[in-house]
């Protein structure tokens, strides 16, 4: 018999005897057998079948020794399947039920980063990123020394960013949508919520463009103030950057609008 196809027949029997042992084990076993069992999957990296295993013998450790061991396994099994919403969920179980587990910060910094990993693109609901950010400030605060506190800090960062992001394009939607109040407001909260935001510049630009078109297309009572006001947005974006990307488009906005003005006062 060729070596090759021998080598592969050994293989194909230890593997079919592993999977009658553990489907018999899981059916049938202990609750002991299972545990057992299911601890080896888990040191052996077989995160789907100790996860079947400690859930089919879960009840009978309730409440006893070997109940917390089985809850951190059973959450760091769901994260290595990348199982991140449940993974979240008994991290988060874990940090509660065990407060003085010596694995409570592992478990802590797993649950904010469990979050991160469930977080949608900036465009989509940002409720698993708000929440990891939370997360992660509840851990930064609690173990300040952790050799975590790198890793926490840039997904943190990541995650502000995205939020900011998320933020700048609301205003900006707004202003595509030709809602331009809405626009200035959105855009005003998002600069006094994030004040060292990177996207200050262009909320900026956005805010001058909406104000601009709320004066320019206004009703003429309300003209002359709102030119004022779309004049003080031109302000404040050379005041905040005076080299600005969009010196050019806003300045052809600041001309345009101080015509209009003049056409104002002389009518």
């Amino acid at each position: 018999m060729n070596i090759n196809k021998h080598i592969l027949l050994i293989l194909l029997a230890v593997i079919s005897f592993s999977c009658s042992d553990y489907s018999k084990i899981l059916n049938k076993g202990t609750a002991e057998q299972k545990y057992k069992m299911a601890t080896t999957n888990y040191e052996n990296q077989e995160y789907k079948k100790a996860l079947g295993l400690f859930e089919a013998c879960y009840l009978n450790y309730k409440g006893k020794p070997q109940q917390e061991r089985i809850d951190y396994m059973m959450a760091t099994s769901h994260y290595n399947e990348e199982d991140f919403l449940l993974s979240a969920y008994y991290y988060e179980k874990f940090v509660t039920s065990y407060p003085k587990s010596t694995k409570r910060e592992e478990a802590m910094f797993l649950l904010a980063k469990s979050h991160s990993l469930n977080s949608l693109k900036y465009n989509l609901d940002q409720e698993d990123t708000v929440k990891a950010i939370g997360y992660f400030q509840e851990f930064i605060n609690k173990y300040p020394d952790s050799d975590k506190m790198d890793e926490s800090n840039k997904i943190v960062s990541e995650l502000q960013d995205k939020i900011e992001r998320k933020a700048l394009e609301i205003g900006k939607l707004y202003y595509k949508l030709s809602r331009y109040k809405a626009s200035i407001v959105s855009l005003d909260n998002m600069i006094l919520d994030y004040l060292g935001t990177k996207y200050k510049e262009e909320a900026l630009y956005f805010r001058l463009k909406s104000s601009y078109e709320l004066g320019i297309r206004s009703v003429f009572v309300k003209k002359e103030e709102r030119i004022k006001r779309a004049l003080d947005s031109y302000k404040k974006l050379l005041k905040n950057f005076p080299s600005t990307i969009y010196l050019k488009e806003a300045n052809e906005m600041k001309n345009k609008l101080e015509e209009e003005s003049s056409k104002i006062k002389t009518s």
